[in-house]
């Protein structure tokens, strides 16, 4: 067992009074940066140490959520520059066409969000949906939180557990597991659907009585209030205003298919790991949206182009800040928990640094029954765990390692390392930590990512719970 210090624990009750309060419904932030205090000065052993840990970590956070934080300043200033041309209802009219009602537009959202995601991950897939799709979905009574709910599930949930396009997340689970990376992508991919109908459906279910009429004026105040948008002059006269109005509302879909596209072929060309994803495929996406920013602000502002552009980032990222600020300090306590921002945080320089939060999970290992049953949820517990970090993918080693481990007591690897694979991604791939990706569908719906995890935890939850146990049942 490893050698676990006062730290460890402190660590391991801290994560506990954080996932509590959560289950409560209150705020995080207090716990977090209390945690974080404490724990960095007993490390080492100095109050002093412990104030400049509480710093760093916050730093360290927005460092690393920062490229979120900006895609969403670049694609916010977008709709404001849009909407005071009047194009965004141009150019969501022609989809509107397709959402006749909530329910349909649901079943869009998830259907699109879910291949999309599959091809080039949810984060780049984030700002299109969430662009092109969700005011159309609002207009048709969708709720805003719903719509988000449908994206997150499906995307950052379903497409990226099972990740069977690119398989960077089956491979890792396999290496670790010691065994073949079709083995665990092929169940994966099943499970992930299981969990990703049931989570799914019961986000709809819970909320169905929030449906709208697709005439609701509620509709339009939340398509406001999403963008974070105010009815502002435009210095383009009225029938110029209607031409370059239409204009827009073509270019702006035009250019979002153009990249989605670009993705597609490039990953196609240069394999499976290859072309936009990620962070890439985000950047790209974020630079498209400043060069449509900038021509819609010529076009808008005429001579006060210049300042217009300067107002428009300005109140893009007044949005993102006061949308996504309480998720930093909460994102620095759960970094300093992984061995890969401990180091940064406790300023260790090139010492060995520690990971408080792995650790935890690796010396339980020992207690992980030997009952198949009870094998498969407790590897499924550890993937969430591990999930914690809002990573989704650092877990998927341990969680690979465990389950090969346990072959020898003639358990399927490939079944345990699947399960563990949904545990992990389920969790920290962004569905029901605030922490993680799921801040930028959040963002962009102009909602409380808080609020949104907590819709998502029990959907997500019975989703996985019932996934395990059919993977009992058929393998």
């Amino acid at each position: 067992m490893l050698d676990l210090t006062i730290s460890h624990w402190l660590y391991g009750f801290f994560t506990l009074v954080v996932i509590v309060t959560m289950v409560f419904r209150k705020g995080v932030v207090l716990p977090t940066l209390l945690g974080t205090f404490i724990i960095a000065s007993v490390f080492k052993g100095s109050i002093a140490g412990g104030f400049t840990a509480v710093f760093h970590a916050n730093l360290v956070a927005a460092q690393e959520l920062f490229n979120i934080f900006l895609i969403i300043t670049f694609m916010v200033a977008l709709l404001h520059a849009l909407k005071q041309l009047g194009a965004d209802r141009r150019m969501i009219q022609p989809i509107q066409k397709v959402m006749k009602g909530g329910t349909l537009a649901y079943v869009v959202l998830v259907a699109v969000t879910y291949v999309i995601s599959l091809f080039f991950w949810p984060t780049p897939a984030a700002p299109l949906i969430c662009a092109l799709l969700v005011p159309a979905a609002i207009r048709a009574g969708l709720p805003v939180m719903m719509a988000a709910i449908g994206v997150a599930l499906a995307g950052q949930g379903m497409a990226l557990s099972s990740d069977y396009v690119m398989q960077i997340a089956p491979d890792l689970t396999a290496t670790a597991a010691g065994i073949e990376t079709s083995v665990v992508a092929d169940k994966a991919l099943i499970l992930s659907i299981v969990t990703g109908v049931v989570a799914i459906f019961l986000g709809y279910w819970i909320n169905r009585k929030s449906l709208r009429k697709p005439g609701d004026p509620r509709n339009e105040m939340e398509i406001e209030r999403m963008q974070g948008l105010e009815e502002e002059q435009s210095y383009a006269d009225g029938a110029e205003k209607t031409a370059w109005s239409k204009a827009f509302a073509v270019i702006v879909p035009l250019a979002m298919l153009a990249v989605m596209g670009y993705m597609i072929s490039s990953k196609i060309s240069a394999g499976r790991v290859g072309g936009f994803e990620g962070g890439d495929g985000a950047a790209f996406i974020g630079g498209v949206a400043v060069i449509l920013l900038i021509m819609v602000s010529v076009v808008n502002g005429r001579s006060r182009a210049l300042e217009q552009i300067s107002d428009y980032l300005t109140g893009g990222f007044i949005f993102a800040f006061k949308a996504m600020g309480p998720v930093i300090p909460v994102a620095g306590f759960f970094f300093l928990g992984s061995s890969e921002f401990a180091a940064r945080i406790l300023s260790l320089g090139d010492a060995a640094s520690p990971a408080f939060l792995f650790d935890l999970v690796q010396a339980s290992q020992e207690f992980v029954p030997q009952s198949t049953t009870l094998a498969a949820f407790s590897i499924l517990l550890i993937g969430m765990i591990t999930g914690l970090d809002g990573s989704g993918f650092s877990g998927l080693p341990l969680t690979g390692a465990l389950s090969g481990a346990l072959a020898s007591n003639g358990m399927d690897p490939g079944t345990l390392a699947a399960i563990g694979q949904m545990g992990s991604i389920w969790t920290g791939g962004g569905t029901i930590v605030a922490w993680s990706s799921v801040i930028a569908i959040a963002g962009f719906c102009g909602i409380s990512v808080m609020d949104l995890v907590r819709k998502n935890f029990i959907p997500v939850t019975l989703g996985l719970i019932v996934s395990t146990i059919l993977a009992l049942i058929i393998w």
